[in-house]
């Protein structure tokens, strides 16, 4: 199969991990006789600083022709004073709304060698595996009007039901593919945005029997994200409170640096990024963490490209090398047991490699 892959590397510590996610992708395109091309773009600081424009058109015009696109992170306190139009995480935001990617997915799942990094009690952490499916092109960050005077400011928020719809259906539809509950979040008891969203969901039920369905106030939602995580399968909610019950439930795992993400649209088409920040701290140093860059390129593969067995193998790879004691430096602080960004993705390589040996011989015997 032949794939092009925009490859929008961004700020910080964005080059770094989207090249590891890149040579993994490379390894893979190898072993399972793929094609994969890889075209580099712009976008955030980097836009802003090359382009004055934190998505130019050149870099629309590098998705459009591509069938997903790989995002490394944006950001970082050189652009904070700049006009809020150029901004680099605008970039980010009109991405989403030009490419109509309404469904950002956060998958959440506790890996049983690093239980220990995790600010939760083992017992309570060990157990966790859930997908966030937060609505992402509508809701209060594009609402309008939106402004501020030195006397007051406003925000809009507005949902359409079917922008309600179709989020609600792609989070049913996960859930058939997991454990086969979705847990609704919303604050119906003061908003009316959440109250047709409440709606929604119970229109939406009928149509999915086989569907546990409860609904929760964000506050309670994200009080049980603490003392009760594992209760969670698949949580649907809106623009806002997905971006903040999802980030909460980052630090379940222990490391922002393990999380990958997708945003995807109805067709397929998706950008994918790591969870985690541009980290400016660290960029350039070998220190970034690329777990989760390479998991969201494991994503891509599952999501945009319907390669399944692909996108497992990296999975596995991936849990195999943490499982095996190798860590970077945010897991392992700044000690001897720390690998390098190259370093540990080399040991992902190593891996895949080592699965498709093994497969060979078994298929050899069989």
């Amino acid at each position: 199969m032949e794939k092009r892959v925009a490859v929008l590397q961004g700020d910080g510590i964005g080059p770094e991990v989207t090249a590891a996610a890149v040579k993994v992708l490379e390894v893979v395109a190898r072993r399972f006789n793929h094609i994969f091309h890889f075209n580099y773009g712009s976008i955030g600081g980097e836009a802003i600083d090359q382009f004055n424009n934190p998505l130019p058109e050149e870099t629309i015009a590098l998705c459009e022709s591509s069938d997903a696109v790989l995002l490394g992170a944006v950001g970082g306190p050189k652009w904070d004073q700049n006009p809020s139009e150029l901004r680099p995480e605008k970039g980010l935001l009109a991405i989403r709304k030009h490419f109509d990617l309404f469904a950002n997915l956060r998958p959440v799942k506790a890996v049983p060698s690093l239980l220990q990094a995790s600010p939760l009690k083992e017992d309570i952490v060990q157990e966790v595996d859930m997908m966030i499916v937060r609505e992402l092109t509508g809701g209060i960050y594009f609402g309008q009007p939106s402004r501020k005077t030195e006397a007051s400011a406003v925000d809009t928020l507005v949902y359409t039901r079917e922008e309600i719809e179709r989020i609600v259906d792609k989070a049913f539809e996960l859930a058939r593919l997991r454990k086969g509950k979705v847990t609704s979040v919303d604050k119906a008891n003061v908003l009316e945005s959440s109250k047709l969203w409440r709606e929604v969901v119970e229109e939406k039920r009928k149509g999915y029997p086989d569907i546990e369905v409860e609904h929760q106030l964000v506050d309670s939602a994200a009080m049980k994200l603490i003392t009760n995580p594992a209760a969670f399968d698949v949580i649907v909610t809106e623009n806002m409170f997905g971006d903040i019950l999802s980030d909460e439930a980052s630090v379940i795992t222990g490391s922002l640096g393990l999380l990958p993400s997708a945003s995807v649209r109805s067709d397929g088409f998706g950008l994918y990024e790591p969870v985690h920040g541009s980290a400016p701290d660290v960029a350039g140093k070998g220190l970034a963490n690329p777990a989760a860059a390479i998991l969201s390129a494991a994503m891509m593969l599952r999501y945009s490209f319907d390669m399944e067995t692909e996108a497992a193998a990296i999975e596995e790879a991936v849990n195999t090398v943490f499982e095996d004691g190798y860590f970077t430096t945010d897991l392992a602080g700044r000690t001897d047991r720390a690998h390098s960004t190259k370093e540990w993705t080399d040991k992902v390589i190593d891996e895949l490699d080592l699965q498709f040996v093994s497969n060979s011989i078994m298929f050899s015997y069989a």
